[in-house]
C-alpha cells in the first residue's frame, strides 16, 4: 500500500475565531454604497469605516480600545459633500488617512489621539484633480508622502501629499473604469484592473505599461489583482460559465497561470488580502460569510489551499490588520475586521503552539512605520525595500507624531501660539499659506487643466473617427 504524503506547512492548522461579542464594535451604520471597495482600513491605533451619512459622505474612526457599543453621537469624518468610496491609513504615520469620494476629490486628514468632541470638517489638504468620482486610493509602500489616486474619468494620480502637488498623472492607460490598483514591494511598479479587461503592469515613473495581458478571466465580471513579495501576479476573476478563479501569473510568461483553481458560483467579488511576511493570500467576497486562505509556495502546484473560516452573518467590507498590530504572544498571524449591517466583528487567525516563547518562524522582520525613501527621491529613480522592523518586543504604536518637515510640507507646520479650539481635528496642521504656497498651488492647478485639456482633445479626435466612420 502507497502511504499519501502530506505536504510540511507550519500553517496547515491556521484557524480563524470571532472575539466575544464584548470586543466588537456596535451600533455603526455601514455605508451601504454600491462599489467594491472594503470600506474599512484598520492599523495599530485606530479603525476607520466609511458610515452612512445625510447630506455628504462621511467616515468613522474609532481607536482600537474602544469596542463595544458606538455612541450614536461619536464624532465623524465629514469633509466630503458626496459618499465617501475608499479610505487608507498611512503605512508611514497611524494618524493619517486618506479619504476618496464621489464628490471627484482626495481628502488628507490629521486624527488625534484623542477622540475629538465634534466632527472633523477641516482636511489637512484637498486633492482635486480628478473630473470624476475617486473610487481608489493607495499609500506608497516605502516613499514618504506619495498616494496613488484613481477615479471613474479613467485617470491615475500620483500625489505628495506633503506638498499639495500632483506629481504624475497617467491619463492614455486606461480606456474605461479602473476596478483595483496594486503596488509592488519596493513601490517600482503597479498593476491595475479595468473593466476593458485589461490587466497591465505599469512603470508610474516612466509612465508607460510594461506588460498588459487581456482576459485573466474570461468572465465579464471585476477582476483583482495583486502583486506577490517575489514578484508573480496573483488574481482573482470569473470563467465563462460565472465560477469564482484565483490564478497566479509569472510576469516573464504572462501567457498561462501557472496556477489556476476554481472555486464556487456566488456572484461577489472576491478581495485578495496578502500578508509576504506567510506567504498567505486570504480572499473574502463582499456578501460571503467566509474567508478562504491559501499559501503560495515556490514550487508546484504553488497554491495550496489551507483552510475556510465560515460564520452565518455576510459581510459588507473587510478590514485587514498590518502585521506590526498583531498579538504575537498569542501567536496571532492575521487579523480581520468584518462589516456587518450594524456592526464591526473582529477576526483573528492564529496558529496553534503550546509554546509561549516568542514564534521566530512565525514573525519575521515586517515592513515598520519610517519610510524608506523620501518622495522627490521616489520621483528621481530611486528604489528601496521597505525598513524592517523586529515583533519580538512586541510592536507599540507611537504617540500623534506630525510628519516629518520637508519643503513646503503643509501637513507639518506647526500649530500658532494660543489655545486650540476644540472641534478642529486639524489646527495642528493648518496656518495663513505663504506667497510661495499659493503660487504654488497656482502651478498645480494649471497643471490639472493641461492634463483635461489633453484628455479632452483625445476624447474629440476618438468622436472624430467615430462620426467619419473609421473607427
Amino acid at each position: 500500500m502507497s502511504r499519501r504524503v502530506v505536504r510540511q506547512s507550519k500553517f496547515r492548522h491556521v484557524f480563524g475565531q470571532a472575539v466575544k461579542a464584548d470586543q466588537m464594535y456596535e451600533d455603526i451604520r455601514v455605508s451601504k454604497v454600491t462599489w467594491d471597495s472594503s470600506f474599512c482600513t484598520v492599523n495599530p491605533k485606530f479603525l476607520a469605516i466609511i458610515v452612512e451619512s445625510g447630506g455628504g459622505g462621511a467616515f468613522m474612526v474609532l481607536p482600537l480600545t474602544k469596542t463595544g457599543r458606538v455612541d450614536k453621537n461619536h464624532p465623524l469624518v465629514t469633509g466630503h459633500t458626496a459618499p465617501v468610496l475608499d479610505i487608507d491609513w498611512c503605512p508611514h504615520n497611524d494618524n493619517v488617512i486618506a479619504s476618496a469620494s464621489e464628490d471627484t476629490t482626495v481628502m488628507v486628514w490629521q486624527i488625534p489621539d484623542h477622540v475629538p468632541t465634534r466632527n472633523l470638517t477641516e482636511p489637512v489638504v484637498t486633492l482635486e484633480g480628478h473630473s470624476k468620482r475617486v473610487g481608489i486610493i493607495s499609500w506608497h509602500p516605502t516613499a514618504r508622502n506619495v498616494l496613488l489616486s484613481a477615479g471613474a474619468d479613467n485617470l491615475l494620480i500620483l500625489w505628495n501629499v506633503g506638498t499639495g502637488e500632483m506629481l504624475l498623472t497617467l491619463s492614455d492607460v486606461h480606456s474605461d473604469l479602473i476596478y483595483n490598483v496594486g503596488w509592488n514591494r519596493t513601490g517600482s511598479l503597479l498593476v491595475t484592473t479595468c473593466k476593458d479587461k485589461h490587466v497591465r503592469v505599469i512603470d508610474p515613473r516612466k509612465q508607460q505599461v510594461v506588460v498588459e495581458k487581456v482576459k485573466l478571466h474570461e468572465g465579464a465580471r471585476p477582476i483583482r489583482a495583486i502583486f506577490m513579495a517575489d514578484g508573480k501576479i496573483f488574481s482573482t476573476g470569473f470563467s465563462r460559465m460565472s465560477e469564482r478563479q484565483l490564478a497566479l501569473w509569472d510576469l516573464k510568461n504572462f501567457e498561462e497561470p501557472i496556477a489556476l483553481q476554481e472555486m464556487d458560483t456566488s456572484n461577489g467579488v472576491l478581495l485578495p488580502f496578502y500578508d509576504p511576511d506567510s506567504s498567505i493570500v486570504y480572499l473574502c467576497g463582499k456578501g460571503d460569510s467566509s474567508i478562504r486562505y491559501f499559501e503560495i509556495t515556490a514550487e508546484a502546484p504553488y497554491v495550496h489551499y489551507l483552510n475556510t473560516y465560515s460564520s452565518k452573518e455576510p459581510q459588507r467590507g473587510m478590514g485587514f490588520m498590518p502585521k506590526r498590530g498583531l498579538d504575537v504572544s498569542k501567536c496571532e498571524i492575521a487579523r480581520f475586521f468584518k462589516l456587518h449591517e450594524r456592526k464591526c466583528e473582529p477576526i483573528v487567525m492564529t496558529v496553534p503552539r503550546k509554546s509561549d516563547l516568542f514564534q521566530d518562524d512565525l514573525y519575521p522582520d515586517t515592513p515598520g512605520p519610517e519610510p524608506a525613501l523620501e518622495a522627490e527621491e521616489w520621483l528621481a529613480g530611486k528604489d528601496a525595500e521597505p525598513i524592517l522592523i523586529s515583533l519580538r518586543e512586541s510592536y507599540v504604536p507611537v504617540k500623534n507624531r506630525e510628519l516629518k518637515v520637508t519643503r513646503k510640507n503643509i501637513l507639518d507646520n506647526k500649530p500658532p501660539v494660543g489655545p486650540r479650539r476644540s472641534h478642529s481635528a486639524c489646527d495642528a496642521a493648518l496656518s495663513r499659506p505663504s506667497l510661495e504656497e499659493v503660487l504654488e498651488e497656482i502651478r498645480a492647478l494649471r497643471q490639472t487643466v493641461q492634463a483635461q485639456e489633453k484628455r479632452i482633445a483625445d476624447l474629440e479626435n476618438k468622436l472624430c473617427k467615430f462620426t467619419n466612420g473609421t473607427a
